[in-house]
């Protein structure tokens, strides 16, 4: 399905906090933070991005993005660049990249360099956006599909979580105020839980010289390690039931005051 590119949308971004905005508040550079509150406040006008490669990348590779990604999973996407308020907190706001059809997931897409990717980094990057924007579209899953320079393309799905939103909505109220009062806004040193990453995909590893080589490690120590397991059964079932500490043939058992059983290998003395 090919969706053609839509007209910027002209929606007063200094109204509401977006997604992106979401990201500013829960980061870590106060420099950011303090341009942020002067864009609300209308003290500022926005950053021109323009000359951004990697916003401009991210920009034009939205619509690839989208097609690549209904290509590969066979799910449609709708409410393209479809802007939200939340019912209640109307300072709160999204525009998504879409909506997935078949289960109101939110859908990113994203531009990112290969040389420094990783999931877990990507993640951490666009977690506060995401769960802004699930928050503000009452959605309780989002996907992340990445693009990057590489050639490669990844899908990560994260779902809502209530813990990290607690804290991005306590956040985020903060700010807001501080956009109505005109107070200074600090960093809050908010450190949310990272969210266990849902694995959608097979990976295959054939060209890791790293992989090959404890690969093969594993490989051959298993059947020791097998054995060694088995051994310490026996060993466990064989130590006497009343006895705190047991000795022989190199080995000693010893039993904690809660029970567990552990061992260790004794030197062993060689007569000349």
């Amino acid at each position: 399905m090919v969706h053609s590119k839509k007209a910027p949308l002209k929606i007063d971004r200094k109204r509401y906090l977006g997604g992106s905005d979401a990201r500013v508040v829960m980061g870590q550079n106060q420099s950011d933070l303090l341009r942020l509150w002067q864009e609300k406040r209308g003290e500022v006008e926005a950053a021109d991005l323009s000359g951004a490669l990697i916003v401009q990348l991210g920009s034009v590779t939205e619509d690839l993005n989208r097609t690549w990604y209904e290509r590969q999973s066979g799910q449609a996407i709708k409410d393209v660049q479809k802007h939200f308020i939340h019912p209640v907190l109307r300072w709160m706001g999204a525009t998504v990249d879409g909506v997935i059809a078949s289960n109101d997931a939110v859908f990113e897409a994203k531009f990112m360099l290969p040389w420094s990717f990783s999931e877990e980094g990507a993640v951490q990057k666009h977690m506060a956006q995401l769960q802004h924007n699930m928050w503000v579209t009452n959605s309780k899953l989002s996907v992340l599909s990445i693009i990057t320079g590489g050639g490669k393309w990844i899908e990560i799905h994260i779902p809502a979580d209530p813990i990290y939103q607690h804290l991005l909505l306590t956040a985020e109220k903060k700010f807001w105020r501080c956009v109505e009062t005109g107070e200074s806004p600090r960093l809050f040193g908010i450190e949310p839980p990272r969210p266990a990453i849902k694995p959608v995909r097979i990976v295959d590893m054939d060209a890791s010289n790293s992989w090959a080589e404890f690969a093969a490690l594993f490989r051959t120590t298993r059947p020791a390690f097998l054995d060694h397991e088995r051994a310490k059964g026996e060993l466990k079932a064989l130590f006497p039931s009343d006895a705190k500490e047991a000795i022989g043939h190199g080995i000693r058992a010893k039993r904690s005051a809660s029970g567990a059983v552990t061992f260790d290998v004794l030197e062993v003395e060689h007569s000349s």
